[in-house]
């Protein structure tokens, strides 16, 4: 199944959470946080202006990305899950 987010909307799947810490204690799953990173899987066509003119994404497939901790919107997708959010809600591309 393919999914295009409308907008300025962007799907993001979410990072996996380490198993351990620097320390090596292994963290259960009920103390684990869920991560605020993730990689861009599809972006929409962008937001419209005041004028009506089509802004585009910044953001593209692939992209790394941190995000507010409580932001998007949580779907299930052929039994993986991922964030549906708008453009708003990404703080920053993490860069190599």
């Amino acid at each position: 199944m393919k999914i295009r987010p409308l907008n300025d909307r962007i799907l993001v799947k979410r990072l996996e959470e380490e198993e351990k810490t620097k320390g090596g204690i292994i963290i259960p799953d009920s103390a684990k946080e869920k991560p605020a990173e993730g990689t861009v899987e599809a972006v929409g066509n962008g937001r419209l202006n005041d004028k009506g003119d089509r802004v585009p994404v910044e953001l593209k497939v692939g992209d790394r990305v941190l995000f507010s901790k409580y932001g998007g919107t949580e779907i299930k997708i052929e039994g993986e899950e991922y964030l549906i959010m708008r453009e708003d809600d990404i703080l920053g591309v993490v860069e190599k």
